[in-house]
């Protein structure tokens, strides 16, 4: 394995125990057993180095995510959408510090151009991810790079973020899986309007 790899599983294992605000260099030199001159030669810093660790983990959930939705060749795309959902919020609890890693990240990177760029490549992957996901489940020809595609994907890793900050809040009134799925059902049932 090589230094990066090292550093990157290291990193990996310290937000899932320590959490971003709390790791040190030298925490990731320990744990990696390599040394401080590697973070900055591969990752330009410590955040570079967090923002990349978590990176990867929110693809391999977004990845996982994807493998449920697309589970049930004959679902709809609404409930490859719900399936994905209750996914989320049922995994939550196993990926709490890494949900509070990426927040406290995305705080740091408001004051720095280069973590921001960074998560921002990070959101572009996993928006084109979700893009090619929706594609697909419509099967009505439409590509990853349509405009209604990818407001549609954004709209979903929109409500993935937004479900996960709130159960992170207030994990007692967050909404179960199950519960997203009645209440938005109830509110986009087609309306039909009478005659005129």
């Amino acid at each position: 394995m090589s230094h990066r790899e090292e550093l990157l599983a290291a990193a990996r294992r310290l937000l899932r125990t320590k959490g971003y605000a709390r790791i040190t260099a030298r925490d990731l030199v320990a744990e990696s057993n390599t040394n401080l001159a590697s973070i900055g030669y591969h990752f330009g810093s410590k955040e570079g180095l967090l923002n990349e660790a978590i990176g990867e983990a929110v693809e391999e959930w977004t990845a996982a995510l994807a493998r449920v939705a697309m589970a049930d060749p004959d679902a709809t795309t609404a409930e490859r959408g719900f399936s994905a959902w209750s996914a989320l919020l049922d995994g939550l609890v196993a990926q709490r510090e890494l949900v509070v890693s990426h927040l406290e990240a995305l705080a740091q990177a408001e004051r720095d151009p280069m973590l921001r760029e960074q998560f921002a490549r990070q959101y572009r992957r996993c928006r084109a991810t979700v893009a090619e996901l929706v594609a697909r489940s419509l099967g009505d020809g439409s590509t990853p790079d349509d405009p209604k595609v990818k407001a549609v994907a954004a709209f979903v890793v929109a409500v993935c973020d937004g479900l996960a900050v709130q159960w992170i809040l207030d994990p007692e009134e967050a909404p179960t899986g199950e519960e997203l799925r009645e209440g938005v059902t109830h509110v986009w049932k087609p309306v039909h309007h009478a005659d005129r």
